[in-house]
């Protein structure tokens, strides 16, 4: 019988964030959604993303689809944590259940049918313009609110701690969203 780690690719990619890498991998890690992870005690139910966080200098985990992002503290030199997130991943892969769910201690994601216009609107403008390149870079972004003319949004994955999320890309979103949806509108991260 073939191992299937074995037979498991894994593509390295810097992103924009120096602290940032994504891992693309030959199979899927997270069928539906993403999840971002910081902390041991959010993703006990997932023990790959345990393993990862466990590496040293490892600040988070980024699951979407098949891509892992991970990123450090800079502390740690890259190639060496790419080889140790590489040997972690190739260990985890026969066990992982790319299905988990998260945790039950996280808010249920609403459906996007069951939100206000303005903000499925909102979505829908960030899925064709802005989420593409973010998640090209091993990134994501979430809507957490609009009140009034304010958004209030959160980086994920490797545009987390990524010094041009916080800036050029934050004016970026703004300015297409004050083109597309309101000219009023102010684009605030968390």
């Amino acid at each position: 019988m073939t191992n299937p780690a074995e037979n498991l690719q894994i593509r390295t990619q810097r992103t924009p964030n120096p602290n940032a890498w994504k891992f693309v991998l030959s199979a899927t890690v997270k069928r539906e959604g993403k999840v971002s992870y910081t902390e041991i005690r959010e993703c006990d139910h997932v023990p790959m993303a345990v393993a990862l966080l466990r590496l040293a200098n490892v600040t988070q985990v980024h699951l979407f689809e098949n891509v892992i992002t991970v990123t450090q503290n800079g502390a740690s030199e890259w190639t060496a944590l790419a080889q140790s997130v590489q040997d972690v991943v190739r260990y985890s892969m026969p066990e992982h259940d790319p299905d988990f769910v998260d945790s039950v201690s996280k808010p249920k994601k609403v459906e996007r049918s069951a939100l206000p216009l303005e903000l499925q609107t909102l979505e829908e403008i960030l899925d064709r313009t802005i989420r593409p390149g973010l998640q090209a870079d091993g990134g994501d972004i979430e809507v957490l609110e609009l009140d009034g003319n304010i958004l209030t949004v959160r980086y994920q994955g490797a545009c987390g701690s990524c010094p041009s999320a916080m800036m050029g890309t934050l004016q970026g979103i703004e300015s297409i969203l004050r083109t597309e949806f309101n000219p009023y509108l102010e684009v605030v991260a968390v």
